[in-house]
């Protein structure tokens, strides 16, 4: 090889860095085995900085744009400066480029709970979560503090750091803020401005700041939730007292729409008289008949047997439907077909009346219910008027 084509291949013209990993911080531009040529030109772009470090110290920072390098220590044609060296200088020019761009989408969490005093729960653990950007404002700094000598520094290799010092802020502060657990998800902002607030100085000595800083998630333990949510639903439920009575009625209903001799039986005895105490219990409002509000009897009616002389039983095997009966401006009930048959021999009981039973879309005349009409085609017609007295 003549001796011209080694000195060219000795010197570098171009120093420039691309990178398209967007995880890489900080790229050492290699010149092993390459001289720096004196001229050479230094192509910084835009969200780059690059750091010249010469024999050891750091020498200037150079920001985007394009730099010729002519000054006589910055840096320097480090091996025509020493031929007895065989072309092997002992000094040398390191070039850093140092990615300024954000870094974002960043993680930070609680690996442990936070013990904190809340003034409705007592003490309680929780845990918490987020994201944030990172930037690099000082670049010589953050080579000296951080990088050192790495080539290749990436974004992971500082935020494990970085989640060791938000995670011990945020547990400071959120111990001493005083906040109620109910109400952190609305302070999760004034929350994140604080945290940020705290390890600036700390963060600043990285040459780092963080542009955005997210608190996504503040928790409770799994258990502590389930009874949250328990007390919750008690809340919404109200009158413990009163759901009670719904909840029995309901079941017994359900039980008596069910085939077999368990759900009739359920239909006819025990849910006909749960029945009527859910009327009562819940008869704030009362029942809704054409001409307005009915309002529910203070006391129904005991459910007469269902083998009584002038009692009409329902056909085998089918479940017996409970009715809500409108009595004389009253909403009595709910009665099964037997005590209806009693109602209609006493004449108190209609095609005329008005009934309801669960399912059924507003109160109805007897007459036009399908399950009640059959009743009054077995009733037998009216007695004819007395004959009148003779007159004489």
């Amino acid at each position: 090889m003549a001796i011209l084509d080694f000195l060219t291949g000795e010197f570098i013209d171009v120093i420039e860095w691309t990178d398209d990993t967007r995880d890489t911080m900080v790229w050492r531009y290699e010149t092993r085995g390459n001289a720096i040529k004196y001229g050479a030109k230094l192509t910084v772009r835009e969200g780059q900085a690059a750091v010249f470090v010469h024999e050891g110290q750091i020498a200037d920072t150079f920001g985007p744009g394009l730099y010729l390098l002519e000054t006589n220590n910055m840096p320097v044609l480090t091996r025509l400066q020493h031929w007895h060296h065989g072309f092997r200088s002992p000094f040398k020019s390191e070039i850093y480029f140092v990615s300024t761009t954000r870094f974002n989408d960043l993680k930070w969490g609680t690996r442990n709970p936070i013990i904190a005093r809340d003034p409705e729960f007592g003490a309680v653990r929780l845990r918490a979560f987020g994201t944030y950007a990172m930037r690099v404002t000082d670049p010589a700094r953050f080579i000296a503090e951080i990088v050192g000598t790495d080539g290749e520094f990436t974004a992971d290799e500082i935020t494990f750091q970085l989640r060791n010092v938000i995670v011990e802020a945020f547990s400071r502060l959120i111990a001493a803020s005083g906040i109620p657990v109910l109400d952190m998800a609305a302070n999760t902002r004034s929350l994140g401005e604080m945290v940020v607030k705290a390890i600036q100085p700390t963060v600043a000595q990285y040459g780092l700041t963080l542009p955005e800083f997210y608190v996504e998630n503040i928790s409770l333990p799994d258990e502590v939730e389930k009874m949250l949510d328990k007390r919750t639903s008690m809340g919404i439920v109200g009158d413990l007292n009163r759901f009670g009575q719904y909840a029995q009625a309901e079941a017994m209903l359900n039980a008596s729409a069910q085939p077999g001799g368990m759900g009739a039986g359920l239909g006819a005895g025990m849910g006909a008289a749960i029945g009527m105490g859910m009327a009562g219990g819940m008869g704030g409002g009362g029942l809704r008949g054409p001409w307005g509000a009915i309002p529910a009897p203070a006391q129904a009616p005991a459910l007469a047997p269902q083998n009584l002389p002038g009692m009409i039983a329902p056909p085998a095997g089918a479940p017996d439907i409970l009715w809500h009966v409108a009595l004389e401006g009253q909403a009595s009930g709910p009665y099964g077909r037997a005590h209806l048959g009693r109602l209609m021999n006493e004449g108190r009981f209609t095609r005329d009346t008005l009934v309801w039973t669960p399912g059924q879309d507003g109160w109805m005349p007897a007459d036009e219910v399908p399950a009640l009409a059959q009743l009054f085609t077995m009733q037998p017609p009216p007695l004819p008027a007395p004959p009148a007295p003779p007159q004489g």
